[in-house]
């Protein structure tokens, strides 16, 4: 994969390359497995986990392409209550 690099750097790891053979073989898209993949990276340094249903993902206007996920990480459990009302 082109950028490899730069895909450890933003995850701090180089071992994720694994793990996208095994979702790419189960049809998981890059920009999902890299959001989740990310958030599981947040969890380890003491945030609440994030699950796929609590991001937003955004497209491109022009070709409807998806472009990234915006996500929360919070400490705590009250700011998923105001992140769920900003998705609606």
């Amino acid at each position: 994969m082109e950028d490899a690099d730069k895909v450890d750097n933003f995850l701090g790891s180089k071992t994720w390359r694994e793990r996208w053979r095994t979702a790419e073989l189960n049809a998981v898209k890059f920009p999902r497995f890299l959001a989740e993949e990310f958030a599981q990276r947040m969890e380890t340094i003491g945030y609440l986990p994030t699950p796929i249903y609590r991001m937003k993902r955004v497209r491109s206007d022009e070709k409807n392409l998806p472009l990234y996920y915006i996500a929360l990480f919070p400490r705590e459990p009250l700011a998923f209550v105001f992140w769920d009302e900003v998705l609606k």
